[in-house]
């Protein structure tokens, strides 16, 4: 999976103002309460969230801190001390405000960011930033790379049989890829490497007979040797 391209990471998720919690979800424990904000403030300071920034992660998250995962310490009343890290956040967008006489209560959020990112401190810190308080109540991950919710299958239909997953290749989206002749498929089912016929660091290449139209046989890495580039296979989909 090292070679699949898992980003950027796309989130759906809805913010509830006023209140914060220590796990920044309606699940923990309420640690501080402050005025609702309005929406022209929110969308200005959204737009300060876009580019490379610092976050804190939650303390109710999987980072690990001196070998010891952070929510197991935050579970168990220690002292949480995470640094600040620098986290990319390609978009950031507010919606669907639902609105009070005292401010903006609720916010549908849209961000695309980088791996890294925990889009629940992006409601906390942009409550804060208005001086007020959120948490999230929903969130959900819409797609990641070339991977799409909306194209997702549920196992048990799976199990039936009643659908069919894309083929390994749509996975490889963005890379270039080399149609290799039999002899070829034959010494890349052996792990060998063959001729590099296009340009890129890695490849997909390609069985395009009339027998298997399009259907991958491996993932090559461009190696140096004596007599030039090559295409050495890093995934093997099928034997020789």
């Amino acid at each position: 999976m090292r070679y699949v391209h898992d980003e950027p990471k796309v989130y759906d998720a809805i913010v509830n103002f006023g209140v914060e919690t220590d796990t920044e979800d309606p699940h923990g424990a309420v640690v501080r309460e402050a005025p609702l904000p309005s929406r022209e403030v929110l969308e200005r300071a959204a737009l300060k969230f876009v580019g490379t920034i610092e976050q804190i992660p939650p303390a109710f998250s999987a980072k690990q801190i001196d070998g010891e995962r952070s929510y197991d310490l935050a579970r168990a009343g220690k002292a949480v001390p995470l640094a600040p890290v620098s986290v990319t956040i390609h978009e950031c967008t507010l919606s669907a405000f639902e609105e009070t006489a005292a401010g903006v209560a609720q916010c549908a959020l849209h961000v695309s960011c980088a791996g890294g990112t925990y889009v629940r401190s992006i409601a906390r810190d942009l409550a804060r930033a208005v001086d007020s308080a959120a948490h999230l109540t929903e969130l959900r991950r819409v797609s990641a790379g070339g991977f799409f919710a909306e194209r997702a299958f549920s196992l048990a239909s799976l199990q039936s049989g009643s659908v069919s997953v894309e083929p390994p290749i749509a996975a490889l989206d963005g890379y270039p890829s080399q149609s290799i002749m039999p002899d070829e498929i034959v010494s890349v089912g052996r792990g060998m490497a063959i001729e590099t016929r296009v340009e890129g660091q890695f490849a997909s290449l390609i069985d395009e007979s009339a027998r298997a139209p399009r259907r991958l046989v491996a993932f090559a890495e461009r190696v140096k040797t004596e007599s030039g580039d090559r295409w050495q296979p890093r995934v093997v989909m099928r034997d020789a």
